[in-house]
């Protein structure tokens, strides 16, 4: 039976695990960072419409440049943006990767502060980037001066920020995002993942945009959305960026039906992002009801929590799996991540995980 051992593939890859988390088939799965709702049935039935209108014409190409479903993105994210500014792609992950392509890769480098996003060291790893380990504070904390002083040193080609961060959850200060664009020789991405979750008065990088040319914002439908099956990403830059991107695309890279889906669901966007308000009470009730135990837990904007276990993780993983609560080890030593899901999951996970103790 052949291997990678027996493939002649890049030295850089041996050894190496592809991104992902376990896909369990237990009760409570809250390891992904989904929306455990479902899709409300009226919006069930719009998409299925919209995508069946496709299906006819699927021996043509869709349009490559998605300038309708652009368009629709754009008005979601007001600011007085348009088509030109927005970018769409399968997933925020694709819409990285080829930022990573157009801006990044061989000879050039790429700075994260960790504990961050695990995929964007993998995107340089698959680009030929050189990958540069930015790091946070003790408490996972970022503050203006260093990361200004740490993208001075290194002088990277591109800046990845995470508001709100994964794993920790903390929203960027924006003081942060202003250092750093004052000092950063190449692009500034902001992932925005999880934005549609933080708490009220914290500000989008989207106000930022005017007058920042190499300011990139990218955001998913996957999580507020619950259009995590769909796969859709999009960023927010100046028009020039939407061009340099077009230039590492691959042809029709999106499909007429995700096209159609995506933007049925931006079509019912009251529908759908109905459920982010209860979202946020779950992962509000998750941080209280941990610190009361006397857990320490870092501070949330997104749809998840991180907390501190005191002792082995995986064990404590392990624990909360064998009481039929799957969440994310997400290689932190003696902290986990449980997303916010439904009432019925934050009932389940805080028994589970009273029960460790």
């Amino acid at each position: 039976m052949t291997t990678l051992d027996d493939l002649p593939l890049r030295d850089d890859l041996r050894g190496r695990s592809p991104y992902g988390a376990p896909q369990l088939d237990v009760p409570v799965r809250l390891n992904t960072n989904e929306n455990s709702y479902p899709v409300p049935e009226p919006v069930v039935e719009a998409i299925a419409k919209a995508v069946t209108a496709e299906l006819r014409d699927l021996n043509r190409y869709p349009d490559r440049d998605a300038v309708a479903l652009r368009t629709d993105l754009a008005d979601y994210l007001g600011h007085g943006l348009t088509s030109a500014h927005v970018w769409a792609a399968n997933g925020s992950n694709e819409i990285q990767q080829q930022l990573f392509q157009a801006f990044a890769g061989p000879g050039r480098t790429a700075l994260g502060f960790t504990p961050a996003y695990s995929m964007h060291p993998l995107l340089a790893l698959g680009t030929g980037t050189t990958w540069v380990d930015g790091r946070r504070g003790a408490s996972f904390d970022l503050t203006a001066a260093d990361a200004a002083a740490q993208v001075a040193r290194h002088r990277p080609d591109l800046v990845l920020l995470c508001s709100p961060n994964n794993p920790t959850g903390t929203a960027l200060d924006p003081a942060v995002l202003t250092a750093v664009l004052d000092v950063a020789p190449g692009m500034v991405v902001v992932d925005e993942a999880y934005a549609e979750f933080a708490r009220p008065g914290t500000p989008s990088a989207l106000t930022v945009l005017p007058g920042h040319p190499r300011l990139v914002v990218t955001r998913t439908m996957s999580k507020a959305f619950g259009f995590a099956g769909g796969r859709l990403g999009y960023l927010a830059a100046d028009p020039a960026v939407v061009d340099a991107v077009q230039l590492v695309r691959l042809p029709y890279h999106l499909s007429a039906l995700t096209q159609a889906a995506a933007r049925a669901a931006l079509a019912h966007r009251a529908a759908l992002l109905g459920t982010v308000e209860a979202i946020k009470a779950q992962r509000d009730r998750i941080v209280a009801t941990l610190r009361d135990r006397g857990i320490r837990v870092a501070d949330s904007d997104a749809n998840f929590v991180l907390f501190e276990v005191g002792g082995d993780q995986k064990a404590a993983w392990r624990g909360l799996l064998d009481r039929g609560v799957l969440i994310r080890d997400v290689g932190l030593p003696g902290w986990l991540r449980v997303t916010a899901g439904t009432p019925e999951e934050t009932d389940a996970f805080l028994t589970a995980i009273e029960g460790l103790s």
